[in-house]
């Protein structure tokens, strides 16, 4: 059976839940998940009770080991320091295969998934955003990072235009970034993505190859402040 087990990180809770047939010592593909603002709080069970943490019930053969911080300030950019640091932590657990970090977020885990990833792309194998959005100034950073982010047509939380933004200024740079668009859906874009078991397979198709090299052009404070 598989199982949830719960921790802190500095001063972060989280959640670690085991894929079904768990073995201690092997390393697994490792999948970090960024709630969106309704999960907020103090109450680690906003995180062992998400919806996102029961998913792996309905895929069959699901082999990640999913981890999951708990924000309990007002955004993740609040925490984010904290978050960097976490995400190294996560890279370096004996359960991690260090080829196979995924990254995951939805609405406001959606903004900070784009920007952790913008942050640490070395790091990630393949990542998905969900009805979120960054700086896609940036993007350039992502350009050896896959990218495949969903959002609702009638999103009118976080406007479609943002993934928009983000994939179009990745694939100008040279990198490999999709957007699937659910047309009649508004903000929850999250839950057909996370039931669909073609974006799993679709993750672990990607390994890192470490982000051979990261483009930072927008360095002049003449032009970009």
């Amino acid at each position: 059976m598989a199982s949830v087990v719960t921790s802190i990180f500095e001063n972060m809770q989280y959640a670690v839940r085991y894929p079904d047939g768990y073995t201690e010592g092997k390393a697994y593909p490792v999948l970090l998940f960024l709630h969106g603002a309704g999960t907020r709080g103090t109450d680690i069970k906003n995180i062992t009770g998400h919806s996102f943490m029961k998913r792996p019930d309905k895929i069959k053969d699901y082999p990640f080991v999913i981890v999951a911080p708990l924000c309990h300030e007002n955004t993740w950019f609040d925490l984010f320091e904290t978050l960097k640091r976490f995400t190294f932590f996560v890279a370096s657990r004996p359960f991690t295969d260090k080829g196979r970090l995924y990254l995951t977020g939805n609405s406001m885990g959606g903004y900070g998934a784009w920007q952790l990833a913008m942050s640490l792309p070395e790091l990630f194998a393949a990542i998905i955003p969900v009805c979120g959005g960054g700086m896609y100034w940036n993007a350039a950073r992502l350009i050896n990072v896959p990218v495949w982010a969903f959002h609702g047509g009638m999103d009118a939380t976080v406007f479609v235009q943002e993934s928009e933004h983000m994939i179009n200024a990745i694939n100008k740079k040279g990198g490999n970034a999709k957007l699937t668009v659910y047309p009649e859906h508004g903000h929850n874009s999250w839950s057909d993505t996370y039931d669909n078991p073609e974006i799993y397979t679709w993750l672990l198709s990607h390994e890192n190859s470490n982000a051979k090299q990261l483009i930072d052009e927008y360095n002049s404070s003449s032009t970009f402040g």
